[in-house]
């Protein structure tokens, strides 16, 4: 399963952004992990590291694996329209992260597991592969034995985020799937031209 389990502070100083949420760690040490990390003389970055990097940020982001990243890029290559657009709106269309943009995991790793352990159904049936990838007009929701677990609830209770991709309905515990969402509304700080441009060598 494409999941990382590690120490999530250190990554989110190695690439310099909280990519796994707010990290009060990261806001304490502001600079790269190691005992090089607060140096000033590091070594400058070549255009390849700086395009690598930020396919990392992504992965990471996403909790994806290279091969199946590869294969969503290779997917979003042959579809019409930019490339980097169309990479980033394939996977926030997939199941996972549908359900944590919906509100009902407070992480895409909470997500993942729920969708795992069969708590999750996609138009009424119980789907458990993370990377599920929705169709416009999908309908998301919890299943009826799991509507009562604490973390759902919970993650529920907190509040979540609209997005006009995405109709949620309280009352039945389900969203639909509306759209694929346009780029202005993928809040992820990830530039994915520089990961075109990797691929494309």
């Amino acid at each position: 399963m494409a999941r990382y389990i590690g120490p999530k502070s250190k990554i989110a100083r190695k690439f310099s952004d909280p990519i796994f949420g707010p990290d009060k760690f990261l806001e304490k040490k502001n600079f790269p992990p190691g005992q090089h990390g607060n140096s000033r003389r590091r070594k400058k970055q070549s255009e390849y590291g700086i395009q690598l990097q930020e396919k990392q940020k992504a992965k990471y982001t996403y909790g994806i694996l290279e091969k199946q990243f590869r294969n969503v890029f290779a997917k979003a290559s042959r579809k019409k329209g930019i490339t980097g657009e169309n990479l980033l709106q394939l996977i926030e269309s997939r199941l996972d992260n549908v359900v944590f943009r919906m509100g009902i995991a407070p992480t895409r790793s909470g997500a993942r597991q729920l969708v795992s352990h069969r708590h999750i159904t996609v138009n009424g049936n119980i789907v458990n592969i993370p990377s599920y990838a929705l169709r416009e007009g999908d309908v998301v929701g919890v299943r009826e034995k799991s509507k009562s677990m604490y973390v759902i609830t919970e993650s529920l209770s907190a509040g979540r985020k609209s997005f006009s991709w995405i109709e949620w309905d309280d009352e039945k515990m389900t969203g639909k799937f509306l759209n694929y969402p346009p780029r202005e509304e993928i809040p992820e700080n990830i530039k994915e031209q520089l990961i075109v441009e990797l691929y494309s060598k």
